[in-house]
């Protein structure tokens, strides 16, 4: 099932998920709906929190990444298969020179800004199956792992954004939350005055 994305100022993209177990209700459902909904919205990953629900969870396909003539070898093999489900990630270690790219996000329509974060990064996670894995991302599919992670600390893009940036978008940002966008896929406006 589709479900409607939630927009920028719902106070459940603000909180610190919690981390889920494999008994948690409906698990399969979940990632399914998860996956249809970043899939209607033409995203490469989508956290739980932007479906409303504050728990540890998120899904990539960087895939069309990969056909991007920009970036190196090394990188198109890398996201030419990543496409993964990730529960209760925990980042090891970021390391590398920060990098700037535009970044955008389903929660924030029609706003893209560039935002630095390190160009390598360890992890740990459980797959859908709640099989332990560790891995380590370089580049864009890193970039992608950590944007996505950010949501389940309650952190978004824009946070990263200079404070000039930040009062710059500031108007565009309450206009988000009001609905007063046009969207290609269904949201939820946590302050549309009725």
């Amino acid at each position: 099932m589709i479900l409607p994305v939630v927009a920028y100022g719902d106070p459940v993209l603000r909180k610190v998920a919690k981390e889920i177990g494999p008994d948690y209700p409906n698990l399969k459902e979940l990632i399914a709906n998860m996956k249809q909904t970043m899939y209607n919205a033409s995203g490469v990953g989508i956290a739980a929190p932007q479906i409303g629900k504050s728990v540890r969870i998120f899904i990539i396909d960087a895939t069309p990444f990969a056909e991007d003539k920009d970036i190196s070898e090394l990188e198109r093999d890398q996201l030419k298969d990543f496409k993964e489900v990730f529960i209760n990630p925990i980042i090891i270690k970021e390391e590398g020179d920060e990098w700037p790219f535009a970044e955008g996000c389903l929660s924030i329509p029609d706003i893209r800004e560039d935002v630095f974060r390190q160009e390598t990064v360890s992890f740990e996670y459980v797959d859908e199956n709640f099989e332990k894995h560790s891995k380590t991302l370089n580049g864009l599919a890193a970039r992608v792992f950590q944007h996505e992670y950010d949501h389940l600390e309650g952190v978004l893009f824009t946070d990263k954004l200079s404070s000039l940036k930040k009062r710059i978008l500031k108007k565009k940002l309450e206009k988000i939350s009001l609905g007063k966008i046009t969207s290609s896929y269904r949201m939820r406006f946590p302050n549309i005055k009725i």
